[in-house]
């Protein structure tokens, strides 16, 4: 079954954001490190000491709303490394931090939230098993759009939603305007690795449409 794929980032959005703090740079650059640079069969023991990290991050410093999306952001990605059923859990419970992120503050980071509940509801398993919806994707996802319509991953996982519901031309479009989205400060490696998941994910597409 599929799960969140270790790819969510934060965006840069179109209004005013306030920059990140110091301690928020950091697990974005760990995070990075993890994603990118250590072999997918190394990364679940790592990403498990980041959760619970994070976790403590987000406990002791409950005003920082940018630390609880990171929560859910990480969990995800942790629960993709897990995989398998054990990693329902992990997956609720970022699902749970992006919900609480939304009822606080829903522009906070450029509507990420929205974008990571929508990636997390259309790569869940549905009902028995778990609780995805591609009806619920799709409205998370475009809220996320509207919040940061030039965004990097915004555009991304919207283009990968469309490509799961077999929607490759406006899949396509999406994916396009992604690779064109401006760098993110302090983010080079998150951006090379999300460009090459956008060139995979259109590759996917060419090659179905043959």
């Amino acid at each position: 079954m599929k799960f969140l794929l270790l790819t969510i980032l934060t965006f840069i959005n179109v209004y005013a954001i306030a920059e990140p703090s110091e301690t928020v740079r950091e697990l974005q650059t760990e995070w990075a490190e993890i994603k990118y640079r250590v072999p997918e069969k190394e990364q679940e023991q790592l990403l498990a000491k980041l959760t619970e990290k994070t976790s403590e991050l987000v406990e002791n410093n409950p005003e920082d709303i940018d630390l609880l999306i990171w929560e859910g952001i990480i969990r995800a990605t942790y629960s993709g490394a897990k995989g398998g059923l054990g990693a329902l859990g992990e997956v609720k419970k970022a699902r749970y931090s992006f919900e609480k992120a939304i009822k606080i503050n829903p522009e906070a980071m450029g509507g990420s939230a929205y974008t990571s509940l929508g990636s997390l509801y259309y790569q869940v398993p549905s009902w028995p098993i778990g609780f995805g919806s591609s009806k619920k994707a799709k409205k998370m996802l475009e809220k996320g759009l509207e919040l940061n319509p030039d965004g990097i991953d915004s555009n991304y996982f919207y283009g990968d939603y469309l490509l799961s519901e077999g929607k490759y031309d406006l899949a396509l479009i999406s994916l396009e305007k992604a690779l064109k989205a401006s760098p993110r400060s302090g983010r080079q490696l998150a951006d090379e690795g999300r460009r090459q998941e956008i060139q995979q994910a259109i590759e996917k597409i060419r090659d179905r449409k043959k």
